[in-house]
């Protein structure tokens, strides 16, 4: 019988001597393993309030999306929107690769495609609106493989570089 009993006590005596060895190690040790992770509890801290305007309610990009492009026109109140220079610099971050230095869609990306990226000087091009080259910088073309380009350039950056495309003239 009492064999038995020895025998029954040992897996006890193991379960208990394992559980106090993980316990210890996820309270002691600062390399616990997290059964508690960091999170927002309402029952211990009140709920993160955020402060009032951190959220647009007005304007944004839904704002440029929804509006005619024949509408569009760049802000009067900044003048870096109209900034050539400015878009200068914007075109050879964010478009020289596809469309080239020299503006006539032979860039090092650009090359590789078939048909080539268009040539922003050419007359199609230049009769466009600056809300129309606004849109497509910033929405893309859905015929074509000009990429969205709105969570990548700023407002007043797009701006600038339609700017700086509509200063270039047509190619003669």
């Amino acid at each position: 019988m009492k064999k038995k009993l020895v025998i029954a006590l040992i897996p006890v005596v193991i379960f208990v001597g394992a559980h106090y060895g993980i316990t210890l190690f996820d309270n002691v040790l600062k390399v616990g393993r997290m059964w508690e992770t960091p999170a927002v509890r309402p029952h211990e801290d009140p709920l993160l309030v955020m402060q009032k305007g951190v959220v647009p309610v007005s304007g944004g990009e839904a704002l440029y999306r929804a509006t005619p492009a024949d509408q569009l026109a760049p802000p009067t109140d900044n003048p870096a929107a109209t900034s050539v220079p400015r878009g200068k610099q914007g075109y050879l971050v964010f478009c020289a690769q596809c469309h080239g230095n020299d503006h006539d869609g032979n860039g090092t990306v650009g090359q590789s495609f078939a048909p080539l990226p268009t040539d922003l000087r050419s007359a199609k091009v230049q009769a466009q609106s600056p809300g129309q080259l606004f849109k497509e910088v910033s929405f893309g073309r859905p015929d074509g493989r000009q990429p969205p380009l709105a969570t990548t350039i700023s407002v007043i950056d797009r701006w600038s570089i339609v700017a700086y495309i509509k200063s270039l003239g047509i190619r003669k």
